[in-house]
């Protein structure tokens, strides 16, 4: 058995992968599937309605021209009738089929000559119509106000016409008194040739329309979900590694391009947030990595040492940075609550005077190496988490502490529907390049890495969580005075 040939695989290959695309394009729950089966019923209902109205609309006015023609062809029968001038052969009018002339009696009176010397139709029309003749119902008054009969279907076999006609039956009176009845047919079979050609015009043309409806839907459905596949497509090709890829925005700005945006601008923040927690992670170990690396040197020369009074020294040493150790771990333990409760969802809503909440802080506090100067207003009060705040108040003065030459000062007052908290250290002017960062995390300035007097570098973005937190900002503000120092100043609704 003989190999197939390349070409001819290349193109099995292609011609299956067109027939699972086709598939997966058609499957009944997709958009383009819906929108075109949606359109499709529309437009078919509406062809549906519109076919039924102008063929009934048609039939009407093809049936009710017949009428007018057959009546105003009685009516000049009528006139010589009434005039006395009567003759035995009657001319045909335009358009009408037959015309017959019938006393009281049932004799033939005068006629047309296509139906002279036949049988007279009753001067009564019968009610019963004969099978597949049509005509419609309508009251025709005489000339002279006479016996009114009615347009209904006639057996016209008698008269030698096979044809579908309208026929129009009158009466009028002779000069001599005597009544006769006159009757006017006109063909319907042009009529209804016009009746069957658009119908079967419309039987045809209205499914090769709703056929082309369905073929432009689909087309113009699968080229605007065209953008969106290649979305979904990219989207599904990200991954936690792959974060800088991005999805391709259509040119144009409708709601689909729109859509693209507001992706990119999500895989942005993603990527932004992918970036701090890996950061985050490589701090954290760092700074977790050196105290450790130090406790456990300590540990290990207070092991191997022999003299008893380093050991104590070698032990208290270790204590400290076991207590350092501590404090980072409940700091990032905090951050990661904080992290997991933002929103304003989870807001807390406490009635907190911030006022008090600022004193209560410094008095527990006890000694400082610095002095405390406190500006407190009254009745300054927030919606908050009474532990929250003090840990923020408690974070500032831990900084301005740190930093602080001789004298801190805390003002806390009330400005319009904000409450504003300030912390001033009269230490080093923080350089407006330096501002923002020092609100990022396990970011320390030169002059606070030393490991006596510097911290792990998340007391200030941990306030500043908290601040965004109760819906507030903290921030470094400019000195009201030229003077040196730094200002920390909290800003939290009332």
């Amino acid at each position: 058995m003989s190999a197939e040939p390349p070409a001819r695989i290349l193109l099995l290959r292609l011609l299956r992968r067109r027939a699972r695309a086709f598939r997966m394009r058609v499957t009944p729950g997709s958009v383009r599937a819906r929108a075109t089966f949606a359109a499709c019923a529309v437009v078919a209902v509406a062809l549906t309605v519109a076919s039924l109205s102008m063929l009934s609309l048609l039939r009407a006015d093809l049936h009710g021209r017949a009428a007018t023609s057959a009546r105003a062809q009685a009516d000049v029968v009528a006139r010589l009738v009434t005039n006395g001038k009567l003759t035995r052969v009657l001319p045909l009018g335009d358009g009408t089929d037959f015309i017959q002339v019938v006393d009281t009696n049932g004799a033939v009176v005068a006629a047309s000559q296509n139906v002279a010397g036949r049988p007279a139709l009753s001067p009564v029309p019968r009610i019963k119509p004969a099978p597949g003749l049509g005509g419609a119902v309508e009251a025709v008054p005489g000339p002279d106000g006479g016996l009114v009969t009615a347009l209904t279907p006639w057996d016209l076999k008698i008269l030698g016409l096979e044809e579908n006609q309208q026929v129009t039956t009158i009466a009028a009176v002779t000069p001599k008194g005597d009544e006769v009845v006159i009757h006017t047919g006109v063909s319907l079979v042009a009529a209804d040739a016009a009746e069957s050609t658009t119908a079967l015009t419309l039987a045809v043309g209205c499914p090769l329309l709703l056929l082309l409806v369905a073929f432009v839907t689909w087309r113009v459905t699968g080229r605007a979900l065209r953008p969106v596949e290649a979305i979904r497509t990219e989207v599904a090709a990200i991954g936690e590694q792959a974060l800088h890829r991005r999805v391709p925005i259509p040119r144009g700005g409708d709601e689909i391009a729109r859509l693209a945006t507001t992706m990119n601008a999500m895989l942005d923040r993603l990527d932004v947030a992918g970036q701090r927690q890996r950061q985050f992670i490589a701090d954290a170990s760092h700074e977790l990595r050196s105290p450790i690396a130090v406790l456990r040197t300590q540990l290990e020369v207070a092991l191997a040492h022999p003299d008893p009074d380093v050991r104590v020294e070698l032990v208290e040493g270790a204590l400290e940075d076991t207590e350092r150790l501590q404090a980072l771990a409940a700091d990032l333990l905090f951050l990661a609550r904080l992290s997991s409760s933002t929103g304003a969802v989870d807001r807390p809503a406490d009635p907190v005077d911030l006022g008090e909440l600022v004193a209560a802080t410094v008095r527990i506090r006890g000694a400082e190496r610095c002095p405390v100067d406190l500006d407190l207003a009254a009745e300054v009060v927030v919606p908050g988490n009474h532990l929250w705040l003090g840990r923020l108040v408690t974070n500032l003065l831990d900084n301005a502490q740190r930093h602080a030459r001789a004298s801190v000062e805390v003002r806390v007052r009330a400005e319009g529907e904000q409450a504003v908290l300030e912390v001033r250290n009269d230490g080093p002017v923080i350089d407006p390049a330096d501002r923002e960062r020092i609100f990022e995390r396990f970011t320390r300035l030169d002059d606070a890495r030393s490991r006596d007097h510097g911290g792990a570098g998340l007391g200030l973005p941990i306030a500043r969580d908290i601040a965004h937190h109760h819906g507030g900002t903290l921030g470094v503000v400019d000195q009201e005075t030229p003077r040196e120092g730094t200002t920390f100043e909290a800003r939290l609704p009332r």
